[in-house]
C-alpha cells in the first residue's frame, strides 16, 4: 500500500497547491507525520485513508493505486471509447487486443491534442517520429516471424535494421528533449501553458479519453517496476 499511497497523496496535494503544512492542518495531524506518509517512512491506519479520499474527494481505490480513475472506476473493454468510427476498422480475436488498442488510441488522441494546442512543428515532429519508428519496429518484428513473407519489403537489411532504428529513436527522443528544453528558441508562451496538466484537469477535459491514459501510465509503470523486483 505504502508505494502507491505515498506517491498519490503527494501528488494530490500538490495539484491542488498546498503545502504540507496546509494539507496537514487540514487533515488533523502535523506536518512531520504527513510528511513520514508522503515518504512512505510511516504506514497509515484505514481511517486516515478514508480520511484523505474525503479530503481530495477521490476513491480509496484511486489512493491506494487500485484504480487508476480518480473515481475509482473500473473499466471494461466496452467502457472504452473508440477512437475512431470508421466503418472499416475490424477487431478479431479475443478482447485482450480490443483492450490495449483502445488504450493506446485514446492515449494518443490526448498527446496529439496537446501537441496541436502547443503549435510547434518540431515538436509534433519529434514526437511524430519517435512513434513510427515505435510501431515500424513491433510491425516488422511480426512481419519477420513468418518466413513466408518476403524481405524485400524492406529497404533496411535485416542485420542493420534494429541498430539503426535504436539510433533515429535516440536520436528523436534528443530533438524532443531539446525543443522542451528551448534549445530551439525559447518556447512560446502558449506551448508552455498547453502543456499545464493535472489529474483532474485531465479527466475534465477528456472526460472519456482520460480514462485510457491513466490506465495506460498505470499498466506501463507495473510492467517497469517489475523489471527491478525480478532482478
Amino acid at each position: 500500500m505504502a508505494v502507491e499511497f505515498n506517491r498519490i497523496i503527494t501528488l494530490l496535494r500538490k495539484e491542488r497547491g498546498l503545502t504540507q503544512k496546509q494539507a496537514a492542518q487540514d487533515l488533523g495531524i502535523s506536518q512531520a507525520q504527513l510528511s513520514h506518509y508522503e515518504k512512505g517512512i510511516r504506514e497509515c491506519g484505514l481511517e486516515f485513508v478514508v480520511q484523505v479520499a474525503d479530503y481530495y474527494g477521490v476513491s480509496c481505490d484511486y489512493l491506494l493505486g487500485r484504480s487508476a480513475e480518480r473515481s475509482g472506476q473500473t473499466i471494461s473493454v466496452d467502457q472504452l471509447p473508440d477512437a475512431t468510427a470508421h466503418s472499416d476498422s475490424v477487431y478479431r480475436g479475443s478482447v485482450l487486443p480490443v483492450m490495449y488498442k483502445k488504450l493506446i488510441e485514446n492515449s494518443l488522441d490526448i498527446i496529439f491534442d496537446k501537441l496541436a494546442a502547443c503549435r510547434d512543428k518540431d515538436l509534433v515532429g519529434a514526437v511524430s517520429n519517435y512513434l513510427m519508428l515505435a510501431v515500424y519496429r513491433i510491425f516488422r518484428h511480426l512481419y519477420q516471424a513468418s518466413p513466408k513473407n518476403v524481405a524485400s519489403m524492406f529497404r533496411i537489411s535485416r542485420a542493420r535494421w534494429q541498430s539503426d532504428t535504436d539510433a533515429a529513436m535516440h536520436m528523436a527522443e534528443a530533438d524532443l528533449q531539446a525543443v522542451l528544453a528551448g534549445e530551439n528558441g525559447p518556447a512560446a508562451p502558449r506551448a508552455v501553458a498547453a502543456l499545464d496538466m493535472t489529474t483532474a484537469g485531465l479527466t475534465a477535459e477528456y472526460p472519456r479519453h482520460a480514462t485510457s491514459l491513466l490506465n495506460l501510465i498505470k499498466n506501463s509503470e507495473e510492467s517497469a517496476r517489475s523489471m527491478h523486483k525480478s532482478s
